[in-house]
């Protein structure tokens, strides 16, 4: 079925292909911010007198590992101080990473917080540290008890007699606290705590100048699970990127292949699938040698994470492009653009701009904040995605309408096929969406933080399976231009035919003057013929032989006139 109604249909199926690639590339907006990394530098210096206050956050695997260290600068004098740090753990997600979270407030806290959850802590406070530090300054052995929040209940009676002395036998039998990881074996002389299941994390660290002389020095975290630097939120998202690209590879080398056997008759709509597939492989190996950076390294490239971003800018560009295009009857009901030209690479230029800047300040954007450049980017996107949407579909009806006038069955055929693929669509990004507002933005406790990398997985996969059939539909073959759209030959065909029955229907019921039949049932006889006959009533044969010689006489008369000429003479 794909082969006979495949390539050719270039018209209605390059809109409806583009209708979709629009509608799955653009999405509500790529949600992803910047990737979590897995090291932190912070500069500390005793100019300050105040206490400072660091704050680092991550979603770790139960066992990671946090290293602390402390590199000196300046320590040209002597100087104390004193170092301590604070971990905790919190089953709502939002509470770790709400960007009006005073570190004050949470230090050393053994209670849940007002809108919190449940969730444990350790810490631990150093003795007054001078300027000679070793690499296991901070090394903690054994590693602290986890101790378990607490909620605020009201103040409750005092208890009886019998109460107090259970209390006491349940406390006798009740284990010791666990420690911090459970184990003390480090293998790492600068590990200071260990996480004692999966979650979001955070590890606040007080630094308090004790003495009198400027000194500086740079503290080193860092934070490894099992998998790496990586966070449990987005490991899930790196192994959904190297499929993602495994997938993409595989079908990049399977439209060459096509292509190169069939590359006489291949359509320029070919070429353009076959640029969207080799940015979308592109993009996705940049996004997971991303992920594999931070896995090895701890921190993530910013000129791979920028240049990914700007492939998929461009990716999404190119394809609001093509739906512009497509919606104007580009190909379907009119040979070029004209003027329109002018104003879909006006629109295909200000979005890819402000979609590149838009991704630039997000991923420069620490989780959690919103910055105000940011959001005036959002709402310049916003716009320039309304008034591009409302343009599509006022040009698809007008395409339409042309098409269904024409009576054009195969590509109406063809347009009903791919609105059923559409609603599906439409439908499945409705419920996505429903689900991500109920669940993530609505949600004040986000306890499923396991399923954020969701929010960035489903949209690139939808994208990617409308693109796989879009491929299916349009690969390569040996019918290429059997099907390839001509427009001036299917206008002057479809006007031919159009004519005759247009014709009929205007005409129908009127009699044509040209087929007039007199009154007798014999037909009118022609003026010449009427000429003829009066010549030959009126005008008399001597004279119509001298007058008319070369119309009324043959040529053996006219040889037998000029034999009797002679013979007089």
């Amino acid at each position: 079925m794909a082969g006979s109604v495949g390539p050719g249909l270039t018209g209605s199926g390059f809109c409806c292909s583009a209708v979709l690639l629009l509608l799955l590339a653009a999405g509500p907006g790529l949600v992803r911010a910047v990737s979590e990394p897995g090291k932190w530098t912070v500069d500390v210096s005793g100019e300050n007198q105040k206490p400072q206050y660091f704050v680092f956050r991550k979603t770790l695997f139960n066992g990671s590992s946090i290293h602390l260290r402390a590199v000196p600068q300046n320590c040209s004098s002597p100087f104390n101080m004193e170092v301590s740090w604070y971990l905790r753990n919190s089953h709502c997600y939002n509470e770790v990473y709400n960007k009006n979270l005073n570190p004050e407030d949470y230090f050393n806290s053994a209670s849940v917080a007002a809108g919190g959850a449940a969730g444990a802590f350790a810490s631990h406070t150093y003795k007054p540290i001078s300027c000679q530090i070793t690499p296991d300054t901070f090394s903690v052995a054994p590693f602290d008890p986890v101790v378990a929040l607490k909620n605020k209940p009201p103040p409750p009676p005092p208890p009886s007699a019998k109460e107090k002395s259970r209390r006491k036998r349940s406390e006798a039998k009740k284990p010791e606290p666990k420690a911090a990881g459970g184990s003390s074996n480090q293998s790492d002389f600068d590990v200071v705590a260990r996480s004692w299941e999966d979650g979001p994390y955070m590890f606040i660290i007080k630094v308090q100048k004790t003495g009198t002389g400027p000194w500086r020095l740079q503290l080193q975290v860092s934070m490894k699970g099992p998998h790496g630097f990586i966070s449990a939120t987005e490991f899930p998202l790196m192994v959904f990127y190297m499929v993602m690209c495994i997938g993409y590879v595989l079908l990049t080398v399977l439209w060459l292949v096509l292509s190169a056997c069939y590359w006489r008759s291949l359509l320029r709509i070919q070429f353009w699938i076959g640029a969207v597939v080799f940015l979308g492989m592109l993009e996705k190996a940049v996004y997971y040698a991303e992920f594999q950076s931070i896995s090895y390294e701890g921190v993530s490239v910013q000129g791979a994470v920028v240049f990914a971003e700007v492939l998929s800018a461009v990716k999404r560009t190119l394809a609001r492009v093509l739906v512009i295009i497509a919606s104007l009857g580009y190909g379907i009901v009119k040979p070029r653009l004209g003027a329109l030209l002018h104003r879909v690479v006006g629109v295909g230029l200000l979005y890819l701009l402000f979609s590149i800047i838009e991704g630039i300040l997000r991923v420069h954007t620490d989780r959690g904040n919103d910055d105000r450049s940011l959001i005036v980017c959002d709402v310049v996107l916003a716009l320039t995605d309304s008034c591009v949407v409302w343009w599509i579909f006022v040009s698809l009806a007008q395409t339409m309408k042309l098409l269904k006038l024409r009576r054009n069955v195969v590509k109406l055929s063809l347009f009903r096929h791919f609105s059923n693929t559409l609603i599906f669509a439409v439908i499945a990004s409705v419920i996505f969406i429903i689900w991500t507002a109920k669940n993530f933005t609505m949600s004040k406790c986000r306890s499923d933080w396991r399923e954020v990398w969701i929010q960035d997985a489903f949209w690139r996969f939808l994208f990617s399976v409308i693109l796989l059939v879009i491929m299916f539909l349009w690969r390569p073959s040996a019918n290429n231009q059997m099907y390839a759209f001509s427009p001036l030959v299917d206008v002057d065909s479809e006007d031919e035919e159009e004519k005759e029955p247009m014709m009929n229907e205007a005409f129908e019921g009127m009699k044509m003057r040209g087929t007039k039949t007199e009154t007798n049932g014999t037909a009118r006889p022609n003026k010449e013929d009427e000429d003829l006959k009066w010549v030959e009533e009126n005008i008399p044969s001597s004279m119509a032989d001298i007058a008319l010689p070369p119309l009324l006489d043959s040529d053996e008369e006219t040889q037998k006139t000029k034999l009797e000429m002679s013979k007089m003479d």
